[in-house]
């Protein structure tokens, strides 16, 4: 992403009603979040060959805070709708995966209750737990990244 398209895109959520802005790219990933006075901006590349890029978005905002997260890798299992996250059946009862769990494609890694419906949801792939992204009990999004998967 080239530096004039960055600050555009900073001069865009400074001066409007928006409170954050995430655009993804081939080069990478950006996310421009409007706080209280202060503008956090997060710049995930996509690969390693992407330094000028990243030193363009640390370079774009001199007062915020800048923080650069590492690109997750592995097969992402997103939230296909908005609801409560939960690891188990029931409050007390085993989590259906652990990082570290091998799993099949169709397992159940997780339940999402939306509108008092219990939904369960299925690995879309088979291979190993490496990451649980929702905390039990957390409110998430449609899209919102839950596991990853190796």
């Amino acid at each position: 992403m080239d530096l004039r398209k960055l600050k555009t895109l900073i001069d865009l959520v400074s001066e409007s009603n928006v409170s954050e802005l995430e655009i993804t790219e081939a080069e990478g990933k950006i996310r421009i979040v409007k706080g209280g006075g202060a503008m956090v901006q997060h710049f995930m590349p996509v690969s390693q060959s992407a330094p000028q890029a990243q030193h363009m978005a640390q370079a774009a905002v001199a007062s915020p805070v800048v923080a650069v997260a590492p690109v997750e890798t592995g097969h992402t299992v997103k939230s296909p709708m908005v609801g409560t996250f939960y690891r188990s059946a029931s409050p007390g009862a085993k989590s259906f995966v652990e990082i570290g769990d091998a799993v099949k494609e169709g397992d159940n890694l997780c339940i999402i209750e939306a509108m008092k419906i219990l939904n369960e949801i299925e690995s879309d792939k088979t291979g190993t737990v490496r990451k649980i992204l929702a905390d039990n009990g957390q409110a998430v999004e449609y899209g919102q990244p839950l596991f990853i998967i190796d």
